[in-house]
């Protein structure tokens, strides 16, 4: 009887309604929820949605379990738009330490490229010439050669020498970076 008053629009059948049953209600969404603000907004929605459908409302089970399916639709919603703002939060903090490090790793490499060309600076002239040649300029081994007067393999016995030089002090100097 109540709900047909309702339905037809009498505001005190309404106030009735809201009046038995927003405590339950509302003890249910904070208890999903855990925010008694955002519970309150879910519940308050409910019923202004009640009242804009209360011609059209097809009830076919106990008021009170319609109501409590509403809200936990409003809740499921409302639980999905937290997690999806902590999770961009989560990006943002993610994407700042990414940057952070990348920054790191910027200046680690820089200063790694530094010794590197310190240590090929302090190579006699001819080596750091044909190692210039081989890994900056891409040349191989047979056109350093050409290029020298050299034969490919004083060439690639050369290369050898100044990588194990190169590698000897890139590893003194990374194992005092690295502690």
């Amino acid at each position: 009887m109540l709900l047909s008053l309702f339905s037809d629009g009498d505001d005190s059948a309404f106030t009735e309604i809201y009046n038995r049953h927003w405590k339950q209600v509302l003890f249910y969404a904070v208890q999903k929820t855990g925010n008694t603000r955002a519970s309150e907004d879910i519940v308050q929605d409910v019923f202004v949605s009640l009242w804009k459908r209360r011609g059209q409302l097809e009830i076919n089970s106990e008021f009170k379990n319609y109501l409590i399916v509403s809200v936990k639709y409003r809740v499921l919603r409302f639980l999905s738009r937290e997690r999806m703002k902590r999770l961009a939060e989560e990006d943002n903090v993610l994407d700042y330490d990414i940057l952070d490090d990348s920054t790191q790793q910027y200046l680690d490499f820089e200063e790694l490229y530094s010794r590197l060309d310190e240590i090929i600076g302090e190579l006699p002239e001819k080596s750091a010439i044909i190692y210039r040649m081989n890994k900056e300029q891409g040349m191989s081994h047979r056109e350093i050669a050409n290029e020298t007067g050299m034969t490919e393999k004083a060439v690639n016995a050369n290369l050898v020498r100044t990588k194990k030089i190169i590698r000897t002090k890139l590893n003194t100097f990374l194992s005092g970076f690295l502690l």
